[in-house]
């Protein structure tokens, strides 16, 4: 048969290289969007992971006739990919590092390297869905290689987004309180506010938000400082910030309360509305970084099957 697709059917092999780098290309638009977080920037930004997809999206077709005409080092070219694909993760990491230098609150190390493993994951996410539709295409027919490139889509779909902070904690609007120079949000302390003028400003305009774990996971994944960046970054970008550089008493920050693992957010938004604050807190993405899983321990384990 490989003969026969080699010499024969010359059409028949093209048009599954071009169905499987049109998925590939597809697919890859599908997971691309600019959204509040403005990255990739438009449109220079898009061009440069569009051509990427197009890259990609080439490589996973062309290495199913290579298979068939048992040109077996061609597959080496998918090795070399690789390594591109890495180096475009360094890049996103270089540059989303010094625009967060001049950001008025800032991603953080964590949120970076969780958008640099994103842009990486989804290269080869396109890599898959051209080579199955590909694969499909030349080994059953073009029918066969649409049904298998509409699968690789609901695929990209289901993994194109992971978890939000929904999935792990529930988020509740709480007082902003300012007990002479002590500052709270709840009954969560935040920190000391020495200048008079500031603690008006934080009574006017302060909003606080009180996270409530669901379990142990979730309270060891809030406690993570990446992760709690993360959630100030959203909320800052959706609802603005009232505070200019060289003012650290203004800066949005979350703390944890050590007794029961809650975590208090205080923020100073533009907009002041609190069931948006608290809508924006719950679709902060997880960090796959950031997640811990205490519960999975052996050790867990072991006490709850005694208990």
């Amino acid at each position: 048969m490989w003969e026969q697709m080699k010499i024969g059917q010359p059409h028949h092999i093209l048009i599954g290289i071009l169905l499987g780098i049109a998925f590939g290309i597809f697919s890859r638009m599908l997971m691309l969007r600019t959204d509040y977080r403005q990255y990739p920037t438009y449109p220079h930004g898009r061009i440069i992971h569009i051509s990427l997809g197009v890259i990609a999206a080439a490589l996973g077709a062309v290495a199913v006739p290579a298979l068939y005409n048992k040109d077996f080092t061609a597959i080496t070219f998918l090795t070399l990919a690789a390594q591109q694909f890495r180096d475009v993760r360094k890049m996103e990491r270089d540059t989303l590092d010094k625009i967060d230098s001049l950001e008025l609150v800032p991603r953080g190390a964590t949120y970076i390297e969780g958008i640099a493993m994103v842009f990486e994951g989804r290269n080869y996410l396109v890599i898959l869905t051209s080579l199955l539709t590909s694969l499909a295409s030349i080994s059953l027919g073009p029918l066969f290689g649409i049904l298998a490139g509409i699968l690789s889509f609901m695929l990209v779909w289901v993994l194109k987004s992971g978890k939000n902070i929904s999935h792990i904690a529930e988020a509740e609007i709480a007082e902003v309180r300012v007990d002479g120079p002590d500052l709270f949000v709840g009954d969560i302390y935040i920190m000391n506010v020495g200048l008079t003028t500031n603690q008006q400003i934080i009574a006017e305009r302060g909003l606080g938000i009180i996270l409530t774990p669901f379990n142990a996971n979730g309270k060891a994944t809030l406690s993570n400082l990446g992760q709690r960046q993360a959630i100030l970054f959203d909320l800052s970008t959706i609802l603005g910030v009232y505070r200019d550089d060289g003012e650290p008493a203004l800066v949005p920050l979350a703390k944890l309360d050590m007794k029961n693992g809650r975590l208090a957010v205080f923020l100073l938004p533009q907009d002041m509305d609190g069931s948006k604050a608290r809508a924006v807190t719950l679709k902060v993405p997880i960090l796959e970084s950031a997640v811990r899983m205490p519960t999975e321990a052996s050790v867990n384990r072991k006490e709850d099957r005694h208990g």
